[in-house]
């Protein structure tokens, strides 16, 4: 098997498209302050602890449960190329560990396509968090994403 097949059985995707320009888009996946309105899935709240939007720096929010409990999502940027793409480590501690995140924005006029991967580090574990509703969850997510790019 090529490295290519490899890599596609460990990674998991979503793609949209967002009724927003791409600029838009860019800027509440990189502003804190927007991140904290969108990230994590419906019903959770976020709390941006750091943030340090450059290849290299860390970030790091907390999600928490409408039962108080929280999650800690974790990660470094590796690569960021302005209103094209970003990718990052990430931890979803405790259920998603050691993955990549990456973040894809084209723009389509006053349009944004959007397509998100997450690479695991096996297959096994690609299909494992699968099950676990990856498409659900992070679908649920880039709802939110949708309704605040689309409030006024």
């Amino acid at each position: 098997m090529n490295e290519t097949n490899q890599l596609d059985n460990r990674t998991l995707s979503l793609k949209r498209t967002f009724n927003a320009p791409v600029e838009l888009v860019w800027e509440a996946w990189t502003r804190p302050d927007h991140i904290a309105q969108w990230w994590g899935p419906k019903g959770m709240e976020t709390r941006v602890v750091e943030h340090d939007f450059r290849p290299g720096g860390k970030w790091e929010y907390v999600m928490i449960m409408p039962d108080g409990k929280e999650f800690i999502t974790n990660g470094r940027y590796l690569e960021i190329v302005e209103f094209e793409k970003i990718i990052s480590s990430a931890d979803f501690k405790p259920m998603t560990e050691g993955v990549e995140i990456q973040a894809f924005f084209e723009a389509d006029g006053d349009k944004t396509n959007f397509t998100f991967k997450v690479v695991h580090p096996t297959e096994e574990y690609c299909r494992q968090q699968e099950k676990m509703g990856f498409m659900n969850g992070w679908g649920s997510v880039f709802d939110r994403l949708n309704e605040f790019l689309t409030t006024d």
